[in-house]
């Protein structure tokens, strides 16, 4: 495994800037997560990781040596793309050896086969090596196209929203797979997604791009205690983040300057009143927990509540906001 150093990185397509200015580490072994929405620059910075464009200015590293004019078969990399992409004329076997038949690696066949046989075990597909790829489902294409990234031993992952056309419960049991075959061979990956649940329960790190420009890099914890503005604040949290004035409720321990208030569902704390300023205007039921959608003068709130306290449309309630995230004029975190 290697790492990985993105040096002042800049790319540009005509006068749109995908990437600018972007400096980040990817240390040995370690599973970091690009978070951000569609345009905000992910997969522009994996292409560019990956050698399939080039950077207009900055520099590409690997263990301290210069990629950045390396072609991608130089580079010792395997990406994972949001599609399969797998040969459908060839069978698993074949799928999973191909990246070992290239002609410049002259890897004996016997090996080739221990190594296809033992990835499949990896990823839970050795049942199905003699099928062809058209006769698997979407998760077993995707544990195939995990599976051929894998077999290279390559210095780096690359890994490109590789479970977001999958059903949710899939979605999820790859999630956990992946995390522990990540763990297990000490991999080094970058993992780019827009969805907040694949990057606080995988990541070591999260990066979170806006607009081309890398904003904030931490651990699940840091980003989501302490996000540096009101954009990455909004990027993390479920239900998502309610963003109020700061006159709009009690606030405990606000500091001064603060002009909005981020409330998480744990910031909030409501008390059944007749008189309260909150009205319920929905309910979700979600089994273990419920969304309580509420309105407070003009300003909508959404939270979590035990499925145990029995609210409903048309409840009044008192709200108080314990120690929430605060915010200045510009939108940047302010410190209590």
């Amino acid at each position: 495994m290697a790492e990985v150093l993105v040096d002042r990185v800049t790319k540009r397509f005509g006068d749109a800037e995908a990437n600018r200015d972007i400096s980040l580490t990817v240390p040995n072994g370690e599973f970091l997560v690009l978070l951000g929405p569609t345009g905000a620059g992910k997969t522009t910075l994996l292409r560019l990781i990956a050698g399939l464009e080039r950077p207009d200015a900055g520099n590409i590293l690997f263990d301290a040596r210069d990629v950045t004019d390396d072609p991608p078969a130089q580079r010792n990399v395997s990406v994972v793309f949001q599609q399969y992409s797998l040969y459908p004329h060839l069978t698993v076997f074949d799928n999973l050896a191909f990246p070992l038949r290239a002609p410049a690696r002259r890897i004996p066949e016997s090996e080739i086969k221990r190594r296809v046989e033992e990835v499949a075990r990896l990823v839970r597909i050795d049942h199905k090596l003699a099928n062809s790829a058209t006769r698997l489902s979407g998760g077993e294409m995707q544990r195939v196209a995990i599976g051929r990234a894998l077999v290279r031993r390559p210095a780096i992952y690359l890994m490109d929203e590789p479970l977001s056309s999958l059903d949710a419960k899939l979605r999820a049991e790859l999630r956990v797979e992946l995390k522990h075959i990540q763990a297990d061979l000490g991999a080094t990956v970058l993992y780019v997604t827009h969805d907040q649940v694949e990057a606080l329960t995988m990541a070591s790190r999260i990066g979170i791009l806006e607009q081309g420009r890398l904003v904030q890099v931490g651990t699940p914890q840091d980003v989501y205690e302490r996000p540096a503005n009101i954009y990455v604040a909004a990027r993390l949290g479920i239900p998502a983040i309610n963003f109020l004035p700061i006159d709009a409720l009690p606030v405990e321990g606000a500091p001064p300057r603060t002009a909005t208030v981020g409330a998480r569902t744990e910031h909030i704390e409501l008390v059944p009143a007749l008189d309260g300023p909150a009205e319920v205007v929905l309910v979700e039921h979600l089994g273990s927990e419920n969304f309580l959608h509420l309105l407070v003068g003009q300003q909508k709130l959404v939270t979590l509540v035990p499925p145990g306290e029995r609210w409903h449309p048309g409840a009044r309630a008192r709200v108080t906001l314990r120690r929430p995230l605060c915010f200045d004029t510009a939108g940047q975190l302010l410190v209590a």
